[in-house]
């Protein structure tokens, strides 16, 4: 009773982080770039039952096994699916979407810091002092730094190169890794790596005048969460009907006559 208890609980538990991720995946299903999340779920070492000292053998101490026991599963880690997205066409001389793998490479101010990020976010924008800027705000690099673009008419290749009225500028920094599992979400559509992660060369291709939207399909995700809102209730269910269970147990059946 005690374990159908534990286990229900924890299945609770566990529908709601998987109800986290889903609604992550829906609130940013209109995000340019957003890659959908899908939590990993791993069983709890099974646990070996035994019957100890059966009251029915009396005088002879029992002990027989009854078999081995799950209780329950839990979020193990969440994936992050890097599938593309589909490219919406929007005209705008500032939109690249990146076609294949790779990320853009942008400075985060973080704590007076400066440090480099990485994004499929390509709805960039120019700020005041003509700085080239994602739509979060952040500094796009380039391979002499921040880039900085003159007033006149922009044009990028799909290498990265940025040219206004024909002469050149600068060219976007482009990264991918061998090992995309390795990056961790940070936010703002970001990514940060870590020592595991291991950069190769960037091997797509850029495309002006085009956003990569998410790769959420929201219809998916909706019949994902009324799934996972219908488990959870019947969880909850089960942890009603062990706590009164419970509750009849310690104060009727256990209550002296």
């Amino acid at each position: 009773m005690v374990r159908g208890l534990y286990t229900s609980a924890v299945g609770m538990m566990t529908q709601m982080q998987k109800m986290d991720v889903v609604s992550n995946n829906i609130a940013n299903s209109d995000t340019a770039g957003f890659k959908k999340d899908t939590a990993v779920v791993r069983s709890f070492s099974e646990e070996l039952a035994k019957r100890l000292d059966d009251p029915k053998y009396k005088l002879i101490k029992y002990n027989q096994g009854i078999g081995n026991m799950s209780l329950g599963v839990f979020v193990d880690e969440v994936y992050t699916d890097f599938s593309p997205g589909s490219l919406r066409e929007t005209n705008g001389s500032l939109d690249c979407a990146i076609s294949g793998e790779g990320f853009f490479a942008v400075n985060v101010n973080e704590n007076g810091n400066t440090v480099e990020k990485y994004t499929r976010d390509g709805a960039f924008t120019m700020d005041a002092q003509n700085n080239l800027r994602t739509s979060e705000g952040n500094y796009v690099v380039g391979e002499g730094g921040n880039i900085t673009i003159p007033n006149g008419v922009i044009t990028i290749d799909e290498h990265g190169n940025i040219f206004s009225n024909n002469e050149f500028v600068d060219k976007i920094k482009m990264v991918d890794f061998s090992n995309k599992e390795s990056l961790r979400k940070v936010g703002d559509n970001l990514y940060e790596t870590i020592d595991e992660s291991e950069p190769q060369d960037f091997t797509g291709r850029i495309i002006q005048g085009r956003i990569e939207q998410s790769n959420v399909n929201p219809v998916q995700e909706m019949v994902k969460m009324i799934s996972l809102a219908r488990n959870y209730e019947a969880n909850q269910k089960m942890v009603q009907t062990h706590d009164s269970t419970l509750n009849r147990a310690v104060n009727d059946i256990g209550r002296k006559q």
